[in-house]
C-alpha cells in the first residue's frame, strides 16, 4: 500500500489534530498484509472513526479506488485535514463530524477501521472534542473502544471486517472475549513494540 501524501498539511496544524505516527503506520501495514483478504472481499463502503488527519482511510482508498471511503471524527479539524488527504491523494471520500457511528444506517460497512484513543487515563480526561480526543482512553485505555464494539455488530455488513489497534495495556484478551460474545472471530494481523507500547492490530469477522 502507498503512503498517502501530507505535503499540503502545515506542521502547525498538528496542534490540534493528531500527527501520524507509528500506530497510523502499523494499522496501514496491517492493511497491507491482509490485501488479499481483502481484496476477495472487494469492499464497497469503508469507515475510519476517528480519522485525525486521514492518512489511514485514504491508504486503503488508494489500494480500493473503487470503494467510497468516510470517515468521522468528533475533532471538527480532524475532519477539514481528513478531507484534505482525501483530496490531495484523489480519493473517494466523504467526512463526518461526530462521535464514533450511530447516525450510520445498519449493515453498512465492509470495513470498519479504528486507532482509537488508547492511552490509560482518569475518565475526566475522555470525552473532549480537541486533539486530546484521539489519545485519552481512560480506563485500561478502553472506555472510547468499548463504545465502539457495542455498536460494531449493528454498523458492519455480514461479511465486514474490524481492525482494532490496541496496545497490551488496554489487555486486548477481554476485547476478544467481549466480540466473540457478539459472535465474531478474531486474529492478530500485525504487532510491534514502538518505544514503550506494545501495539498490535485485531482483525474481527463474524462467525
Amino acid at each position: 500500500m502507498e503512503t498517502p501524501y501530507q505535503d499540503h498539511i502545515n506542521k502547525a496544524e498538528f496542534d490540534h489534530v493528531y500527527e501520524p505516527a507509528e500506530d497510523s503506520f502499523l494499522l496501514i501495514d496491517a492493511l497491507e498484509r491482509d490485501l488479499h483478504y481483502l481484496s476477495e472481499i472487494n469492499p464497497t463502503f469503508c469507515l475510519e472513526v476517528g480519522s485525525g488527519s486521514g492518512i489511514v482511510v485514504t491508504a486503503f482508498g488508494m489500494a480500493f479506488p473503487n470503494c467510497f471511503c468516510i470517515s468521522t471524527d468528533i475533532n471538527f479539524k480532524a475532519c477539514t485535514m481528513s478531507r484534505s488527504t482525501a483530496e490531495r491523494n484523489k480519493v473517494i471520500f466523504d467526512t463526518v463530524n461526530m462521535d464514533l457511528i450511530t447516525a450510520f444506517n445498519d449493515n453498512l460497512f465492509d470495513i470498519i477501521l479504528f486507532n482509537p484513543p488508547y492511552v490509560v487515563t482518569e475518565s475526566k480526561e475522555c470525552g473532549g472534542k480537541d486533539i486530546t480526543a484521539s489519545w485519552a482512553g481512560g480506563l485500561k485505555g478502553r472506555e472510547i473502544t468499548d463504545k465502539l464494539l457495542d455498536m460494531i455488530p449493528k454498523k458492519l455488513a455480514s461479511k465486514g471486517a474490524f481492525y482494532l489497534l490496541l496496545i497490551r495495556e488496554n489487555i486486548p484478551e477481554e476485547v476478544i472475549e467481549i466480540m466473540s460474545k457478539y459472535g465474531f472471530k478474531s486474529e492478530i494481523i500485525i504487532e510491534r513494540r514502538v518505544r514503550n507500547e506494545q501495539q498490535l492490530v485485531l482483525k474481527f469477522i463474524k462467525s
